[in-house]
């Protein structure tokens, strides 16, 4: 392919784009499915006014075109304001760029808002121009921070391979850690209990066991999910939001947006009492992973966190076929319930010399760390010696 017959160009929201286009290059056929990636998850966090330049996220989408017009390549970028919602931190690295003198916001930004979920983020068709794209795409995303002056360019939860190729063409590679579970064809929840050892397999009965007494626990998929059922989740969302964070990101019309646009690929989780609900997770479903984003409760019961969020999604991924769970970002304590340590990348350029050097040198200490770290805890995983 020739480069010179590309046309870039940079869109300010998506909405501008068409779906089909954009989910021509976001899930191609050949390639796991990401429901993040999608049109319709993307647009719903622009047009709720979650992602927006109000809250510091300002839309500058690369689109890449050939001479006939049609989508070749995109990535999905966004000029921040501030680090909050991207769930690898940098703050420190703000602080001491500006403590020197420096500008650090605005940066731009490679990601999935508040999505801390490893995925394409060059998202092109496979295929034997495919390398060559992805380095137009980062071209690209560079070419606009130098011409704006900015400080940076962050690129977010890639999946290792383009990490990876990033670092040949001199982004700075970072590294952390997640826990994720792995279905190694279960076909019940005992199946996967009969793994780990005695006492954790004891240990998890007791905490099954006390977390659904006198629970009833519900899923919901599709068309089953109706606004009422977002309106009591939101609740939920809120309180564990507002506890947690300070201020939640999602506003109750991107929820309303999302179960309209994309419902198959949610599923809820309620934990009902005297049928009421008074605890709920929110999931999205991939091709073989399901995803947990969001839970809350009004009533708080031992052990309701863990069931609702752990050990129903592994339920549903037994009895669905899918492959993995991921749980979110972080998190120890779910290393007990079967969630082994995966490694996460982000790549970063930075424009200024002393400060990319400085923290090239963090990186490389850091990277040590967390790779001793998941080699430490990957020998404490609660399954029988001599499983992963």
């Amino acid at each position: 392919m020739d480069d010179t017959a590309l046309k870039i160009s940079f869109a300010s929201a998506l909405a501008d784009v068409s779906p089909e286009e954009w989910n021509a290059v976001a899930n191609p056929k050949g390639v796991r499915y990401d429901p993040f990636l999608k049109w319709e998850f993307l647009e719903s966090m622009e047009s709720s006014g979650a992602a927006s330049a109000a809250t510091g996220w300002m839309p500058r989408h690369i689109l890449l075109r050939d001479a006939s017009g049609k989508l070749k390549a995109a990535m999905p970028l966004y000029g921040k304001s501030h680090s909050r919602g991207e769930f690898v931190f940098d703050h420190s690295w703000a602080d001491a760029f500006e403590r020197a003198g420096g500008v650090y916001y605005p940066k731009l930004l490679g990601a999935v808002p508040f999505t801390p979920v490893t995925g394409r983020r060059f998202l092109v068709e496979p295929g034997p121009d495919e390398a060559r794209l992805k380095t137009a795409l980062l071209s690209g995303a560079i070419q606009l921070a130098e011409s704006n002056e900015l400080s940076s360019l962050h690129i977010n939860f890639l999946p290792k391979e383009d990490a990876e190729m990033m670092e040949r063409n001199g982004l700075l590679l970072r590294t952390d850690q997640q826990f994720h579970w792995q279905n190694k064809d279960y076909h019940t929840f005992t199946d996967f209990l009969d793994d780990l050892s005695s006492a954790k397999r004891k240990n998890l009965r007791k905490e099954r066991q006390k977390a659904q007494q006198g629970l009833e626990f519900v899923h919901l998929r599709g068309d089953e999910i109706t606004e009422e059922h977002l309106d009591t989740f939101f609740v939920f969302y809120m309180d564990t939001g507002s506890r947690k964070w300070g201020s939640p990101y999602l506003t109750r019309q991107a929820f309303s947006l999302l179960r309209e646009r994309m419902a198959d690929d949610l599923l809820f989780i309620f934990a009902m009492e005297n049928g009421v609900p008074i605890g709920g997770a929110m999931n999205l479903v991939g091709s073989d992973t399901l995803y947990g984003r969001y839970w809350g409760c009004t009533v708080h019961r031992p052990m309701l966190h863990f069931e609702t969020c752990y050990y129903q999604a592994i339920d549903y991924a037994i009895e669905h076929g899918l492959e993995f769970v991921e749980a979110g970002a972080q998190g120890g304590h779910k290393l007990a319930r079967g969630y082994a340590p995966v490694t996460t990348y982000s790549t970063h350029w930075i424009a200024h010399p002393g400060l990319r050097n400085a923290v090239a040198d963090y990186l490389e200490r850091e990277r040590e760390a967390v790779e001793s770290d998941i080699e430490y805890l990957s020998e404490r995983t609660p399954f029988k010696k001599g499983e992963p």
